[in-house]
């Protein structure tokens, strides 16, 4: 990865967490490959990227019970 991996972290919560607001970043080559970077980093260092309790602890988020996460979702269209 060419950019600081803190701020890679940061670009990606950020998109990550405004997905609703702007569904088209969904399929953006760039979020795949920011994604990919930011998992292959994360196994590297030992993460199980499955686990999203892992997942987002390790990219600098509040970690949330998937029960709780499920519970919030909403279908995009």
């Amino acid at each position: 990865m060419q950019y600081p991996l803190d701020e890679c972290k940061l670009v990606y919560r950020v998109l990550h967490r405004n997905l609703t607001q702007f569904p088209e970043l969904i399929d953006t080559q760039f979020l795949e490959d920011l994604q990919r970077q930011l998992q292959l980093r994360a196994q590297a260092e030992g993460v199980d990227i499955s686990d999203h309790g892992a997942w987002d602890a390790w990219l600098g988020n509040e970690v949330v019970a998937c029960s709780t996460r499920v519970a919030h979702r909403r279908v995009l269209e």
